[in-house]
């Protein structure tokens, strides 16, 4: 241990080990060697047993990270450090001392899929229409409920008065009662009895706060009540409480995350003592400026500011592109060029976004471009559990030959059809000689298929409704149809969880990609638009080796970072979010958004480059969004690249013949990789132009005229298409290419 090759706020950290201890650790600023010194100063310097040390995390990887440091620098003895998470640390715990509590020490662990298959039994003895309640949502009604060390009692007391509520209370102590009787916890449990245990039990709690007399606690922002309560009572006899937190960068309210754990910490321990680390190692001064300027706009958090001595750094770029298609094309290209030019490997960089469903076009464009990549945190777009559901019938409905994906969907949603039933179906079928959904007409015939016939017959007989709109329909139309007809999107809704509002989005990103292709398609046909999905969903291709892009969400990319990165859809409405703006508690909402931009921001180590688009098509409607308010909060002489909007918004999308035009054209063009700009190919010369559509008042200049721009400089008028409530227009400009954009947008002046 070498206290010298710390700086003077990190040393004072490893030094002060009596009594409670606050370190604000800023991104990037070594928080875990304050940690692992201050684990060898404990033993090394003051001759703590190491049997008295506890270190508690999240993440089992974040736990075998500072394990396998503390071993190396403690070596004999370290085994006795408890270095753990908090699930693993509460069942070693109940292993013990849950026979307390009436459980036997041999209890199971219900996952996820145990817990919603009790919750069915549940919800069926109780006469529950799970049509109208889900499962699910009892389920993160409860989960919610023990983050807060509610019981079912408390629960129940609470409820009165409020139909909706009294019934989760009955579902709460049925599903409680249950999870005893079969010797079982599930993971909020672990907590939760632990927790009841210390407090029901003095001997039990005092015998743990005994045995840990040294606490410390990383990631505090991220903790909940039931975790705070946890830690607390196991530090209140001596009070050596260590927490390493940054408010900053708590961005997990949605999974139970309380930030006031770690603003209040002094109120809670009204001795401790307070350091902070602003010493980042890790990002140039420009984008520590950058990410300062940004969260200072918050009211709820402890003042700090991060800084380095790693140099100012390059500015930080913003590229403001007419379309979200425009975007991924630039980041592609951007990357494309970097890579080329030996300035970065493919590793080397990521593209962050705020939402699972903004991955589909930088998907498609790093597959055009040949650009290896990998999603951190999430699936292929196409891999997704709903896009495939919803590829499958749009499959079955094509030809039907595909088994896979009959199969898929025989009971999405569930039409009671059982898995013996099924195989006499594959039986018959493999004996007539033909495929799985020919059989399923023919069920009448089947042998021993019984009353599963009455239910296969309907499935059937939507599969062959929507064989005939495909015929004589869009396939928009179909796919809605599809939607409308299965319940599949009020099914998620009904649900009323982050992870449903997530498969939500990207089905509605899906409707964009469908309503695209049509768009840019002057024949779509289903085979067409499910052979175009197919190749780009096609990754297997790729090398599976470490030198790809990484395609991540901003909650995924805490804790990483990288030499190059991408923030892109950088749009009020998207970031942030449009439900964070309108919701009823819409300041905290915000700052909560603000510090996830701020987590972006930090990951980037030497270049950072943040995109918005002025229009972005979501559930098949094109939008219209502001630069994000984020983006504004930067000091203009960080930026290389300026930010531009007109005065006024529109109010609704421009008409459909305009963007069908624009998307056409945007699909058609050539795209030079060589170059910074792609090179469109002009669309048809028009001299003069006149039209009866409302397009507000004319334009000051025509086709062949040559005008200004202010970022793309002079260059000629090739073409003036109008549309509903703008002008499309075409400029060659003489260093930056064919350019196509709204005139509202564009600001051109005839020069």
């Amino acid at each position: 241990m070498n206290l010298e090759m710390l700086n003077t706020p990190q040393r004072e950290a490893v030094e002060h080990t009596e009594g409670p201890l606050l370190i604000l650790a800023g991104a990037g600023s070594g928080k875990t060697r304050v940690l692992t010194h201050r684990t060898a100063y404990l033993i090394e310097e003051l001759g703590v047993n190491p049997y008295h040390i506890m270190a508690i995390t999240f993440t089992n990887k974040a736990a075998g990270e500072m394990r396998e440091r503390i071993d190396d620098m403690v070596g004999y003895g370290s085994e006795s450090i408890w270095v753990t998470t908090f699930h693993s640390t509460c069942v070693r715990i109940l292993r013990r001392y849950i026979d307390r509590l009436g459980y036997g020490t041999n209890f199971t662990i219900y996952d996820a899929d145990d817990q919603k298959t009790l919750m069915k039994e549940i919800c069926k003895r109780l006469e529950i229409d799970t049509k109208i309640y889900k499962e699910k949502m009892f389920l993160s009604v409860i989960s919610s409920a023990k983050d807060e060390l509610i019981d079912p009692i408390e629960f129940t007391t609470r409820a009165a008065g409020d139909y909706n509520k009294r019934r989760q209370a009955d579902v709460y102590r049925e599903y409680q009662a249950e999870l005893k009787k079969n010797n079982a916890l599930d993971f909020d449990d672990l907590i939760f009895k632990t927790v009841e245990l210390f407090k029901l039990n003095k001997d039990v709690l005092d015998s743990y706060q005994e045995r840990f007399r040294y606490i410390m606690v990383d990631e505090y922002q991220d903790t909940n009540t039931a975790q705070f309560e946890l830690i607390r009572l196991l530090a209140m006899k001596y009070k050596n409480l260590c927490v390493v937190g940054d408010d900053d960068q708590s961005i997990y309210k949605f999974r139970g995350a309380n930030i006031y754990n770690i603003l209040n910490f002094e109120k809670h321990f009204p001795d401790a003592k307070v350091i902070k680390l602003e010493q980042n190692y890790r990002s140039t001064q420009n984008i520590l400026d950058a990410a300062n300027s940004v969260i200072a706009n918050n009211v709820g958090r402890k003042e700090k500011s991060l800084w380095t001595d790693n140099g100012r750094g390059d500015k930080i770029t913003f590229e403001q592109l007419d379309s979200a298609y425009e975007e991924a094309d630039y980041v592609a290209r951007d990357i494309a060029g970097k890579v080329r030019r030996g300035e970065y490997t493919y590793h080397d960089c990521a593209v962050l976004y705020r939402t699972n469903a903004q991955s589909r076009l930088f998907e498609e464009r790093f597959i055009n471009s040949n650009i290896p990549y990998k999603i951190v945190g999430g699936v292929n777009f196409y891999a997704r559990r709903e896009i495939k559901d919803l590829l499958a019938y749009l499959k079955t409905i094509d030809n039907g030959r595909d088994d896979l994906a009959v199969k898929r969907i025989i009971n999405v949603p569930k039409r009671g059809i059982g898995a013996a039933s099924l195989a006499k179906v594959s039986d018959y079928a493999a004996e007539k000689e033909m495929d799985f959904y020919q059989a399923l007409r023919w069920a009448d015939e089947i042998p021993g298929i019984g009353r599963a016939a009455a239910k296969i017959k309907p499935f059937v007989l939507f599969i062959q409704s929507m064989k005939a709109r495909a015929e004589n329909g869009s396939i928009s139309e179909l796919l809605q149809k599809i939607i409308e007809e299965t319940g599949y999107v009020a099914e998620l809704e009904a649900e009323g969880t982050d992870e449903a509002q997530s498969r939500i989005e990207n089905i509605d990103e899906f409707m964009s990609k469908v309503v695209s292709y049509e768009e840019g398609t002057d024949e779509p046909t289903l085979s067409g638009f499910l052979e175009e999905v197919a190749l780009v969903a096609d990754i297997d291709g790729l090398d599976d080796n470490s030198d790809y892009v990484v395609l991540m969400t901003l909650h995924s990319a805490k804790g990483l970072e990288f030499p190059n990165v991408y923030l892109a859809g950088m749009e009020d409405g998207l970031f942030p979010s449009y439900m964070s703006i309108t919701a009823d508690n819409s300041d905290q909402e915000i700052e909560e958004e603000r510090r996830l931009a701020y987590v972006g921001i930090t990951r980037a180590k030497e270049h950072l480059t943040i995109t918005s688009a002025r229009m972005r098509m979501v559930r098949g409607q094109t939008q219209y969004g502001a630069v994000s308010r984020f983006v504004k909060e930067i000091p203009s002489e960080l930026l290389k690249g300026e930010i531009y909007e007109p005065k006024n918004y529109h109010d609704e999308p421009m008409q459909e013949s305009t963007y069908q035009k624009a998307r056409k054209a945007f699909r058609s063009t050539p795209v030079s990789y060589g170059s910074r700009t792609p090179q469109y190919t002009p669309v048809t010369n028009q001299r003069s132009f006149e039209s009866s559509n409302t397009t507000g008042a004319a334009l000051s200049y025509q086709v062949g005229d040559r005008v200004r721009h202010m970022k793309f400089g002079d260059g000629e008028v090739k073409a003036i298409v109008a549309g509903g409530r703008d002008y499309e227009v075409t400029v060659d400009f003489d260093k930056a290419g064919t350019k196509k954009m709204f005139s509202s947008f564009a600001k051109l002046k005839k020069i």
